[in-house]
């Protein structure tokens, strides 16, 4: 029998690793900036076309490459950053595994400048689907110009299942932030199809987090730093009123590194602990400078999983850092400034020769005097006609009425009784049955109420949501929403990734019934939202809305408008907790059988659930 076993080729080994180092363009992005970081590099440059697709170029003013090491550098596990395997507990740099550039050109069209500042000529080179094009020299700046262009064009399957390039162009900008929140001192800019989205100049870490993410955020922040013989951790965490249902910036950097850390995120939550709701996040951006022997970074070739080797004591670190911090904010006093239009009390001086008040009363006044009698009432004249209407049969009025059991709701007082046999029932009771009938609330979050085959339940939120999220996309359909007009406009600014799809949510948003107007570099005025929302924060609600739109990751204006229907509807719908009269329950439970689909919210939770009569004879025995 012949052997079967045999070494892949390079092309095809290199194509295997690409499939976990390159998952998209952000890789890509994130493994290239990354070496101009570990080149030295002040200044880099990201240039994006169609999300990636069709082209990727870092421009970088490092210190560059020999000829030599160019064409070295997309060998599979060739690397200047390590020489042995001990280098592994001692890295200080964020490239170490030596199969980024190996599996760019694995997949991709791939061409590189680059020169030293010790030479005059650069080098070009020019590699395809792991094979060398060409070498030549080449004038070109200090520095690396990596461009590489026609993304998995030998790989189609891939390709094929890009997301839309919406979503390929948030998750680049997602990879973008990690990098750049580490390195302030780098001046970074970032281009997608020609237009500049970031120039993020030099700064501190404060100022790069106002740069990326707004003004608003620097009013948010709280310091955090703590310094001890495992580890010192520094940045910032958000205040209470920051906290949101999600989209919350939330970064860990462990030295210069970003990593996800759920085992962290509850030692911060956990100082919110009674601060914010259940379920809301809040903000921060945590850097952590830890000894590099006792943390492992070689457990996946993406490097965001990190291994530490005193991690529970980390955590108590890290809670009661997070804990201090929280804690020092709380302390300050409260002053308030507002007294414009309160009485001004002047303070008591016992040498003014104020003069002390007096009480002036009547001496003749007797209580025990007798009064005149107060005026009777007059009795109307044919007072009796006012009972007229008691006195028709009672057991017209019953058979006159339609069988409980035909009806789709029956009444609290109906509930495993047969009001129907009792002779003797009294004109006051017919006159109830002639009601709305009554539902049953319990702990304000579930409605109650009998149906033909036994007991429905109703939860009262989910049930708004959907009646809600049907009432506006009729809206944006019909473009038939009312606006009502704000007393005090507030100005709302779209983040970056919010301005990708910033057309279609923009056109969702006033058809909702939002008046906004622009007042440029992606703020708006919020003059107006849809009626029926009041008391919601507006300026929130449309921060939120944004972000939903852009998480549904979809470039189709039909689907945008879905999810601005479905997020509006979840902010507005009934809360839980809140008492609701019986006309209210009545009109809520209406609404939802008119629905095309009241079984389910927009997000597919089920809204309702019936507890059959079988069941609940067999619970009682």
């Amino acid at each position: 029998m012949s052997d079967i076993i045999q070494l892949l080729p390079d092309s095809v080994a290199n194509q295997i690793a690409a499939g976990e180092v390159i998952q998209r363009p952000a890789s890509v992005i994130k493994e290239l900036v990354e070496n101009a970081v570990d080149a030295g590099a002040k200044t880099i440059h990201v240039l994006v076309v169609d999300a990636g697709r069709t082209s990727i170029q870092v421009i970088d003013d490092g210190k560059g490459m020999s000829e030599t090491d160019a064409r070295m550098s997309f060998e599979r596990h060739a690397t200047s950053k390590i020489r042995q395997a001990s280098d592994l507990f001692d890295l200080h740099t964020m490239g170490f595994r030596g199969e980024a550039l190996a599996s760019i050109a694995a997949v991709a069209q791939v061409i590189l400048k680059t020169r030293q500042a010790n030479q005059e000529i650069g080098t070009q080179l020019t590699i395809a689907g792991s094979k060398y094009v060409g070498q030549e020299p080449v004038s070109c700046p200090v520095g690396s110009n990596f461009l590489v262009e026609n993304l998995f064009y030998n790989v189609p399957a891939r390709r094929k299942f890009l997301k839309s390039n919406t979503t390929e162009l948030n998750n680049i900008l997602t990879a973008f932030e990690r990098i750049v929140l580490v390195y302030p001192e780098i001046h970074f800019t970032f281009h997608s199809n020609g237009t500049e989205l970031y120039d993020l100049r030099t700064s501190n870490r404060r100022q790069r987090i106002v740069d990326l993410f707004g003004r608003k955020m620097n009013q948010d922040l709280l310091n955090v730093s703590v310094e001890t013989s495992l580890c010192k951790i520094s940045g910032f965490v958000g205040k209470p009123e920051s906290a949101r249902k999600k989209n919350a910036h939330q970064f860990f950097f462990v030295n210069g590194r970003y990593m996800k850390h759920p085992y962290f995120n509850k030692a911060v939550m956990s100082a919110f602990e009674r601060l914010v709701p259940e379920g809301m996040q809040v903000p921060y951006f945590l850097y952590f400078d830890v000894d590099p022997k006792n943390i492992d970074v070689n457990i996946h070739p993406t490097k965001t999983e990190i291994k530490f080797e005193n991690e529970q004591a980390i955590w108590q670190v890290l809670s009661a850092a997070v804990k201090e911090a929280v804690g020092m904010f709380n302390d300050v006093p409260t002053i308030d400034f507002d007294t414009e239009g309160k009485p001004d009390i002047p303070v008591f001086d016992p040498q003014s020769g104020a003069a002390a008040p007096k009480v002036e009363y009547n001496p003749s006044y007797n209580p025990f005097r007798d009064s005149p009698a107060a005026s009777q009432p007059v009795v109307p004249d044919h007072w009796e006609q006012i009972y007229e209407g008691l006195k028709k049969d009672p057991t017209a009025s019953l058979q006159s009425q339609p069988l409980s059991q035909d009806l789709p709701f029956t009444h609290t007082q109906t509930f495993g009784q047969d009001n129907t046999d009792n002779e003797e029932q009294t004109a006051s009771s017919v006159l109830l049955e002639e009601k709305a009938p009554e539902h049953y609330q319990y702990k304000g979050r579930y409605i109650m109420t009998a149906v033909k085959s036994g007991l429905m339940i109703i939860d009262q939120h989910r049930a708004h949501e959907r009646i809600l999220d049907e009432q506006y996309l009729r809206q944006l359909s019909q473009h038939t929403a009312e606006t009502q007009k704000v007393l005090f406009p507030e100005v709302v600014t779209l983040s970056v990734k919010d301005r990708t799809v910033e057309e279609e949510i923009l056109e969702g948003l006033k058809d909702l019934g939002f008046d906004l107007s622009n007042l440029g570099d992606g703020s708006y005025a919020v003059n107006g939202v849809p009626a029926g929302i009041e008391g919601l924060n507006p300026v929130r609600l449309v921060e939120q809305l944004a972000a939903s739109a852009v998480e549904k990751g979809t470039s189709v204006k039909d689907e945008i408008f879905e999810s601005l229907a479905a997020s509006l509807a979840r902010q507005a719908a009934i809360p839980y907790g809140q008492i609701l009269s019986n006309a209210e329950m009545e009109d809520l439970v209406n609404q939802l059988f008119s629905c095309k689909n009241m079984n389910y919210t927009p997000d597919g939770k089920n809204i309702l659930c019936i507890l059959k009569e079988s069941e609940i004879m067999h619970l009682l025995g």
